[in-house]
């Protein structure tokens, strides 16, 4: 019999994958570092689209061949803040740059994982994840890293060269924090100082452990 083309085919892979999500700004980066050096496999679909759309990038003859040369740099490279722009104007283009990227982005999660058979358990850093049901197939648990939008603004704004108006607007854009939160089996909080934020992963490294089945680990 043969398999649907939209079924997730089990791999061979760490005991548990977590999908790690939030908004811009949450911090979702520097939970994942924490929870690497606890031993858990990082799987970044952020590094991935970089990769994807990078000079000579696999994503970058479909990205020219659907929007044109205008949104690719002098490099070759996919024109970040050109397409930020058209994509938060038009929600057709956002709609084709997902179904161009999201496939591709899909296929390198599904290989990553697989090279994480001997960690105990796997973080997906999916900034999108409860949007997108391809990737939830991925994974057995929610993390949500929240902040207040305060913090946001300002982290992004340290981070980037965006003004205060464009992160709002990417923030309205993406899932209400009252949704997230509703759909997370798990939340940190990251509104404190570094040695809380460490404090919360090393307490859900303890429970992830705790999840995996002894035969497993």
């Amino acid at each position: 019999m043969s398999t649907p083309a939209n079924t997730i085919i089990p791999l061979q892979q760490a005991p548990l994958c977590i999908g790690l999500t939030g908004g811009i700004g949450c911090g979702k980066s520097t939970v994942a570092h924490l929870f690497e050096s606890h031993g858990a496999g990082i799987v970044d679909t952020d590094a991935i689209a970089h990769q994807l759309t990078q000079a000579g990038g696999q994503a970058i003859p479909q990205i020219r061949a659907a929007f044109g040369a205008d949104y690719l740099t002098d490099t070759g490279a996919l024109d970040r803040a050109g397409m930020r722009q058209l994509i938060f104007s038009d929600a057709d283009a956002r709609h084709k740059l997902e179904a161009l990227l999201h496939p591709q982005i899909l296929a390198a999660c599904l290989s990553l994982l697989q090279s994480f058979s001997r960690a105990p358990y796997v973080i997906l850093m999916v900034p999108l994840l409860l949007e997108n049901p391809s990737f939830m197939q991925l994974v057995q648990r929610v993390l949500l890293v929240d902040c207040t939008e305060k913090n946001q603004v300002e982290r992004v704004k340290q981070r980037s060269q965006l003004d205060e108006t464009e992160i709002r607007a990417i923030i309205a854009q993406q899932l209400a924090p009252e949704i997230r939160i509703a759909r997370a089996d798990d939340i940190i909080q990251n509104d404190g100082t570094r040695d809380e934020l460490t404090h919360q992963v090393a307490a859900l490294h303890d429970r992830y452990l705790s999840l995996i089945p002894k035969n497993t680990i």
